[in-house]
């Protein structure tokens, strides 16, 4: 009871003791008062009591008690709190050995603890890297692999005999060198994607007018969009120039890709429809439309990573690398701009991406 009171003295006091202290503390008084009274009850039977004897024992006792009790039990601890700092890898020894020893155990499971989230955060992001990059590479070999062989069975067509055919020689090699020219374009998108993902962008921004700039995407791409009676087309007639500052080869590249996936995508006899609005006073907002397939919304929020197709073998016949929209996410996301999706399965998508108005 003694103790208990004297303890709630010292915290009334103000006397705040780290965990250890108070313990040491707490201990030496225990060791001290049976100390002191053993040697009282000595020293009345075998000799004559002093007052003064016993306090200069019991400060002794105090003393030398407080200081054996702290060493041994900082040394004790610290010892089992570098151990588990040097199992985790939490905290280099010599940062352990040139700081003051911990002995809060609530701190050290607090550490522990952050420690255990953070790798669990950091496996579980390794695994989803690589589940990524096996299906990454899955993707790429199978988009080689496609044209080798078309191009490999051609050539040994030839050489087994079918060159000395004049027609075939000619077919084969045509058909060949349509397999060459895939290589080439998928080997190309690949490498632009990864200068992308590296940040490798060089923008080169001036102001151009972008009503021309998808005329000319509309022109380059006419061709493809006849062999599927698809009409190319503004949503109305821009009598005025809308000018933007951005890099002009770079968002040519985005119509492009985004006008190209409506026309593989979109059904025969439809259209592709391009529109330009005002989103904010310096803003606008550019959207490709199509009354194509549509995407069931599942699939939507994976459209932009590499070689995702929502129909694999549809989307191979089709042709293309099935890095467009992925490399049409980074180029607009390196003009700090945003792009969007709005899809209804079997009705038609629209893609929208907005850019930089120039007054």
């Amino acid at each position: 009871m003694y103790l208990l009171c004297l303890e709630e003295r010292l915290q009334i006091m103000g006397l705040n003791f780290k965990k250890t202290y108070r313990f040491a503390v707490i201990s030496t008084l225990y060791i001290t008062l049976f100390s002191t009274s053993l040697v009282a009850v000595l020293l009345i039977f075998f000799g004559t009591f002093s007052l003064q004897f016993c306090f200069a024992f019991a400060f002794g006792i105090a003393v030398f008690s407080f200081f054996v009790l702290q060493y041994r039990v900082e040394h004790f601890i610290y010892r089992r709190v570098k151990k588990i700092y040097d199992d985790v890898s939490l905290l280099d020894s010599t940062t352990l050995r040139s700081q003051s020893i911990t002995t809060d155990m609530a701190t050290l499971t607090k550490e522990v603890k952050k420690f255990a989230t953070d790798k669990k955060i950091e496996i579980e992001n390794l695994k989803v890297r690589e589940e990524y990059r096996r299906e990454f590479m899955g993707n790429v070999s199978h988009e080689l692999k496609t044209p080798l062989f078309t191009v490999q069975g051609y050539l040994s067509t030839l050489l087994d005999g079918a060159m000395k055919d004049k027609d075939l020689r000619k077919k084969y090699l045509e058909r060949a060198e349509k397999g060459v020219e895939r290589l080439i374009y998928i080997v190309e998108d690949l490498d632009m994607i990864s200068k992308l993902e590296m940040g490798d962008l060089n923008l080169e921004f001036s102001d151009f007018n972008i009503i021309e700039l998808i005329q000319n995407v509309f022109d380059l791409l006419e061709m493809q969009a006849d062999k599927k009676n698809i009409i190319l087309m503004f949503d109305r007639k821009y009598n005025k120039p809308i000018n933007v500052f951005a890099d002009q080869e770079k968002i040519q590249q985005v119509l492009t890709n985004l006008i190209m996936n409506s026309i593989k995508y979109g059904k025969e006899n439809g259209t592709t429809e391009v529109s330009i609005e005002d989103l904010v006073k310096n803003k606008i907002i550019v959207r490709v439309r199509d009354n194509g397939e549509g995407i069931e919304q599942q699939h939507i929020p994976r459209l932009f990573e590499r070689f995702f197709r929502v129909d694999k073998s549809g989307a191979r016949s089709e042709g293309g690398s099935g890095l467009g929209l992925s490399i049409v996410k980074h180029i607009i996301e390196g003009h700090n701009e945003k792009i969007y999706i709005e899809s209804e399965f079997g009705k038609g998508s629209e893609f929208s991406f907005t850019l930089e108005k120039q007054k």
